[in-house]
């Protein structure tokens, strides 16, 4: 077996953690009876079992294989994710999922990159994650803005529209009003 580098670790620990955000996605995504919901958790559910192999694989090309750690309680984070009694910006909220796009989140990513002995191929594989993921919290966020938008009787594509309405009214109340006086 080839000597253990010393980011090891970090791999295990993304391959194990992507993993099973594959299934927790899944779940969710199978429960949800919202399309535009079920979309960005089947396409991030995708990437997060991409990430989950290639680690592995990086891990296995490295001369080692990936060792299952315990991250916490996931039986209770997968009722969450499968309940039908909760709506979708609940299970965004129990299962914490706001805490990554909040105004005061650390960025979980930059400590990644204080190990300097990274190699090339792990460096790039490192690279593509973090981008991929910062798209999915994205994703996410977009996603819980229009579950709370619409929870409150509106979304944010009919907010902008109506406050474009709104201006293009006022444009016309001033253009008719200006043309009155000429």
């Amino acid at each position: 077996m080839s000597e253990e580098p010393s980011y090891l670790s970090l791999l295990n620990r993304i391959s194990v953690g992507e993993s099973q955000a594959e299934g927790l996605l899944e779940c969710w995504a199978s429960a949800t009876p919202n399309p535009a919901v079920r979309k960005v958790l089947t396409t991030i559910a995708l990437r997060e079992g991409e990430h989950g192999k290639a680690f592995a694989k990086r891990i296995c090309e490295l001369g080692h294989s990936v060792t299952p750690t315990d991250t916490g309680d996931s039986a209770g984070r997968m009722a969450i994710a499968a309940s039908r009694d909760l709506t979708d910006r609940e299970k965004f909220e129990k299962l914490n999922v706001t805490d990554f796009f909040a105004p005061d989140a650390p960025d979980v990513f930059t400590p990644m990159w204080s190990d300097t002995s990274i190699d090339i191929q792990t460096g790039e594989l490192l690279g593509r994650y973090i981008a991929e993921e910062r798209d999915s919290l994205r994703m996410l966020e977009g996603c819980y803005n229009e579950l709370c938008a619409s929870e409150r009787g509106s979304s944010v594509i009919n907010d902008g529209l109506t406050a474009s309405l709104g201006r293009i009214e006022q444009l016309l109340e001033q253009l008719v009003a200006n043309s009155g006086t000429r």
